[in-house]
């Protein structure tokens, strides 16, 4: 029927070709699998379909941001794993997954199955998101690649797996698979990674209250959504986001032209790094470069940097300072930088109950040095509105459960010269 549309890619891959290089007169072997769904597909993928996998579609926007029914089919896939693993990359991106598995050789029953899977991948998403899934994990799945790794690969894993591979609760694995195990990239990879905990996530997406389950709204897209939000209701135009990491909210803000000035500042320089490769300032328009600032700053040191903006954005931070350090924190920002706006969000502890893969007691990220009941946050919070001259305000994030509230919770504070 006119509702249904199926598009086939096949590969012819010319061995040969693959060791010739420029100048060179020297033929090598390659047993480059042609057979196989492999990093050749991702390259493939990316070519023949590039709008897609950027999530564009000329005359038909609406359809490249909805969510369709999807079926994608693999003839073979190697899969060191075998279907164990591919089931850990798919299933937790929301993908039913139908995988049958081959014997290593139908005439020797005793050699068992081959690494060699067929895969069947069904669901509700974005194609965006579909072709993003096999692009990064075709080459996890068959963990080796057709060509050098270098850092364009560690940007090429951010821009691709950005959105849901903080998330995946085999991110670790993903990464260094990705990486081909080169651990200063796959370090570097991990702690730039933007988004929550796997505990944290996984769980807020299973609570999530929709009616369309593949409209499933993200912890950090919700956290972002409010925060911007917040912004606009008060007409904050310039706005720096302290504590920014690889400029997950940066990039939202620059995107938007009512914000004529953005900053993003971070005491870590590799974070920074992550940012200009997340924000692509080596081609950034320059007009829109004009509106942006990044740099290096702490947030329990007076700097004047942080004055003259409208607002301060202070997204998921506070939990990463050491207890005895928050009184210079809010020195910092609230008796120093006095803008006359300050947001901000910090998990919340109460909510913990309620991730299943978290035990009694466990925090939701390894750096964490504590998290905050409600009431100890709006503690906190009253007590520096009051000394530095603010009022303050809060707001739930996320799915906000009857008895533990919601998973992140908001302070929005205003200077009493601003009210």
């Amino acid at each position: 029927g006119t509702d249904r549309c199926t598009a086939a890619l096949l590969l012819d891959i010319d061995a040969l070709s693959l060791t010739k290089g420029r100048g060179s007169r020297r033929y090598d072997y390659v047993n480059d699998r042609p057979y196989v769904a492999s990093s050749f597909m991702s390259v493939a993928l990316a070519k023949v379909y590039g709008s897609a996998l950027g999530g564009k579609s000329g005359g038909h926007a609406e359809l490249a941001a909805s969510a369709l029914p999807l079926e994608a089919a693999l003839a073979v896939v190697p899969s060191s794993g075998g279907g164990e693993l591919v089931e850990r990359l798919f299933a937790p991106l929301g993908w039913d997954v139908d995988v049958t598995e081959h014997p290593a050789d139908e005439q020797f029953p005793a050699w068992g199955t081959a690494k060699y899977v067929t895969v069947r991948l069904k669901g509700h998403a974005r194609l965006q998101s579909l072709l993003e899934h096999l692009y990064v994990l075709l080459p996890v799945l068959d963990n080796d690649k057709h060509y050098w790794i270098g850092r364009d690969e560690l940007d090429k894993l951010l821009r691709r797996g950005g959105d849901w591979l903080s998330a995946h609760p085999e991110k670790e694995l993903i990464v260094n698979r990705y990486l081909r195990y080169q651990k200063r990239l796959a370090t570097e990879a991990l702690d730039h990674l933007v988004g929550e905990d796997i505990a944290e996530q996984a769980a807020v997406d299973d609570l999530e209250p929709t009616d369309v389950p593949e409209e499933r709204v993200r912890l950090a897209d919700a956290r972002i959504g409010t925060v911007v939000s917040v912004l606009k209701s008060v007409g904050s135009a310039r706005v720096l986001d302290v504590g920014c990491g690889a400029a997950s909210l940066v990039k939202v803000l620059l995107a938007d032209p009512s914000f004529t000035a953005v900053g993003g500042m971070d005491v870590s320089a590799g974070a920074l790094e992550a940012a200009g490769r997340r924000l692509h300032l080596d081609r950034m328009p320059p007009r829109q470069r004009e509106r942006l600032s990044l740099f290096q700053g702490s947030l329990t040191y007076r700097d004047d940097r942080l004055r003259g903006w409208d607002a301060l954005t202070c997204v998921e931070v506070i939990e990463h300072l050491d207890l005895p350090r928050l009184e210079a924190f809010a020195r910092v920002v609230f008796g120093h930088a006095k803008a006359p706006t300050v947001v901000m969000t910090t998990p919340n502890r109460e909510y913990n109950v309620r991730f299943e893969f978290l035990e009694p007691g466990m925090l939701r990220h390894r750096d964490h040095r504590f998290e905050w009941t409600r009431a100890e946050f709006a503690a906190w919070a009253d007590l520096v509105a009051e000394r530095y001259g603010y009022s303050v305000r809060y707001l739930p994030v996320g799915p906000e459960d009857r008895e533990v509230g919601p998973p992140t919770q908001m302070a929005v504070f205003t200077s009493a010269a601003q009210s």
